[in-house]
């Protein structure tokens, strides 16, 4: 995957992006037209204003703060508008109105969602916002501030004898589609050995860096099911043909992404919490049909939610 950059003041334009295509034809061109068609447009941003009282915990002399997105998924999660350069979702929202409370510039650059959260402790990023699952294991090295409730889901086509997926030894066999460096490749790889601890064949963990290929290896019938955000599988069952979402297996709460020890934080989570009073954050979540993951206040690197 290439790395492409985006800079802005508060808005996100891309004017230098290059859109990689797979395949050739214009069939697979008018697909991608087709589908860009769905993804909302609805400016729910841009007239936010700059809440002072939020933008004095920032540190001193902030003006400016870059923040990774991995871009490649499918709606809420980040993708591109029809003109297949400009990148939109529910953190591209979140992300765009919190600038704006702060009253601070953005670099936005897209980087791979499994090299994000690395690269936040050598500086090359201020903060990531990608969906990223508040964990325990996480909390060791990350900084967290929440913003939506989401978590882990699994999907399968309609022609799999899978209902309800409430054990992981359930899968054992079985081929699970998942992506790279997710909290979901850490609980399948962590809990392989259910399926051996009971002298059962292992499932195999099939990981791939677009959720593209995820979907094409489901489709395909080369995995047997996906495991991957609540959101995402219901927005992609509701809008891709042959499949069905079985059911939500663990919350996790979501957040922005720092470097451990950050002092943004505070900044952050009163920004988040101005969203919510003003119905800014309302506005996002019913723009990406996500209402079942509102929060009622934000908060910095909270326990991981156990269910």
């Amino acid at each position: 995957m290439r790395t492409r950059n985006f800079a802005a003041f508060v808005s996100i334009t891309s004017a230098a992006l290059l859109l990689t295509a797979c395949g050739s034809g214009g069939s697979a061109a008018s697909a991608v037209a087709a589908k860009s068609d769905e993804v909302p447009t609805t400016d729910v941003v841009s007239t936010e204003r700059k809440d002072d009282a939020a933008a004095r915990l920032l540190p001193a002399g902030t003006t400016h703060l870059t923040v990774a997105i991995s871009v490649g998924g499918t709606p809420p999660g980040t993708t591109y508008l029809s003109d297949g350069k400009t990148p939109t979702g529910q953190d591209v929202d979140f992300t765009k109105a919190v600038a704006k409370v702060l009253g601070v510039g953005l670099t936005v650059e897209q980087a791979s969602f499994e090299a994000i959260l690395p690269a936040l402790d050598s500086g090359k990023y201020d903060f990531g916002a990608s969906n990223f699952g508040v964990t325990d294991e996480r909390r060791r090295t990350i900084d967290f501030v929440t913003y939506i409730n989401d978590g882990q889901g699994f999907a399968a086509r309609k022609d799999s004898k899978l209902t309800k997926i409430t054990d992981l030894g359930q899968l054992c066999g079985l081929n699970v589609a998942t992506g790279a460096g997710t909290t979901f490749e850490a609980t399948l790889e962590e809990n392989k050995h259910v399926c051996t601890d009971a002298g059962k064949k292992p499932y195999q963990v099939q990981t791939y860096s677009e959720q593209s290929a995820i979907w094409s290896s489901v489709q395909q019938g080369r995995s047997d099911v996906v495991m991957s955000t609540i959101n995402g599988l219901r927005y992609a069952v509701a809008h891709q043909p042959g499949l069905r979402f079985l059911n939500e297996y663990h919350r996790l709460d979501v957040g922005f992404a720092f470097k451990k020890g950050t002092r943004l934080a505070p900044a952050f989570q009163a920004a988040v919490n101005r969203l919510l009073a003003d119905g800014t954050y309302d506005r996002i979540l019913r723009k990406w049909g996500t209402t079942g993951s509102a929060v009622h206040t934000s908060r910095i690197s909270p326990p991981e939610l156990r269910n």
